[in-house]
């Protein structure tokens, strides 16, 4: 039974969570009508759906105003909580999820079609709270490695170090146990909660990304250990609230996710552009196609959609490496006369640093802050009056 102060805080942070439900939906319109990229805000929902048919699209893949569609949903009735998303980096058409915590140290492939194609549990693993996975090739052999990430801490701080589990990517699409390796980590600065985690696709390197307000990326050591913790150092900031993250599959970028938006990178610190993503019941997940073309986004959620979100051409040019002197050459700058380069829908360029992705809406923040501060004082309060 709670106290009394209890109570208070309880019915404070309810009014919160009403409040600030409210500012983003306010702000999720304002996106949508100022910007024109975000699409319905019915998309994924009966009445999206009733759109969609009525426009001639196929019931389950839905097209929103940026271009993006569903790829998929999870058909299977297990799939209830996706919050890790990867694409297998050998086989054809193949996707591999697993649930959030308390599910059992489970993954699941998909096909094109949302249908699972096999189930895996990894051997002598444990699930205190999965919140990512990534997908890599091992350079010596070539063969897919996935990477399971128990790195959840609501309480930030209440483990004494995180896991993450090596495993080699099956072969053969059927039901399995999988032998698994751990690797305990813990960071350099005390516990965080985190739900990103990302492989360099070509050094290896891992990295974890905090799910903060002052959220950052940390990077592993080069050489993992098993017969000890490795200690994860902080290399850059991340947007607040990251939810999961991803490596292009060159390795010329990543992207991190958030509820609301997804910012792609050149390297910790160094941002490109923020891509609107489509609306969606608790963004948890996102990845890059095997071309690097496309961002593929999840949400939890029975029968949870994932979508396939176009990256425009100015992004993928500015990820990818240096251009020629040729081309520096060739390209207009807005000193020659020429006109400035149209905004591509669903993209905002970030220059210099300014309007870094935050992750979550500036209003939303404050207001938080404000309840938060005015809980403090009223549990205070009545702590005084029942002393």
């Amino acid at each position: 039974m709670l106290s009394k102060a209890g109570e208070v805080l309880v019915r404070v942070f309810a009014v919160a969570g009403l409040a600030t439900a409210a500012v983003l939906a306010g702000q999720g319109a304002w996106a949508g009508e100022g910007q024109g990229v975000r699409g319905d805000a019915g998309h994924g929902t009966r009445a999206g759906a009733a759109r969609e048919a009525a426009h001639g699209v196929p019931a389950g893949t839905g097209r929103a105003d940026g271009g993006e569609r569903i790829l998929f949903r999870f058909k299977d009735s297990r799939i209830t909580e996706s919050s890790g998303l990867a694409v297998s980096p050998t086989g054809k058409d193949v996707y591999y999820t697993h649930n959030d915590s308390s599910a059992g140290p489970v993954f699941f492939a998909v096909g094109p079609d949302g249908r699972t194609r096999a189930t895996f549990t990894l051997r002598g693993a444990a699930s205190r709270d999965w919140e990512g996975m990534a997908a890599s090739t091992d350079p010596r052999t070539g063969r897919g490695v996935l990477w399971f990430a128990d790195i959840g801490d609501n309480l930030e701080g209440a483990w004494p170090d995180i896991s993450v589990y090596k495993v080699a990517e099956p072969t053969t699409l059927s039901d399995a146990v999988v032998p698994a390796v751990r690797y305990r980590f813990r960071y350099e600065d005390g516990g965080h909660n985190a739900e990103g985690i990302m492989v360099h696709p070509r050094t290896g390197r891992l990295h974890i990304v905090t799910k903060q307000f002052a959220g950052a990326v940390y990077q592993a050591p080069k050489r993992l250990r098993t017969d000890r913790v490795n200690v994860l150092r902080k290399v850059g900031s991340a947007p607040i609230m990251a939810t999961d993250a991803a490596y292009a599959p060159d390795g010329s970028s990543f992207v991190i996710r958030t509820y609301f938006s997804a910012t792609v990178y050149r390297a910790p610190g160094e941002q490109i552009a923020r891509v609107t993503m489509p609306e969606l019941r608790q963004a948890e997940s996102i990845t890059y196609t095997r071309d690097g073309r496309y961002l593929l986004t999840g949400s939890e959620g029975s029968r949870s959609p994932v979508y396939r979100v176009p990256l425009p051409a100015r992004i993928l040019d500015a990820a990818a490496p240096e251009p020629t002197s040729a081309r520096r050459q060739a390209a207009p700058t807005p000193a020659s006369g020429a006109p400035e380069p149209t905004p591509v829908a669903g993209v905002k360029a970030e220059e210099d640093g300014a309007g870094a992705d935050t992750g979550v809406p500036t209003l939303a923040v404050l207001l938080w802050l404000a309840i938060a501060a005015g809980a403090i004082g009223a549990i205070t309060l009545i702590a005084r009056r029942t002393r």
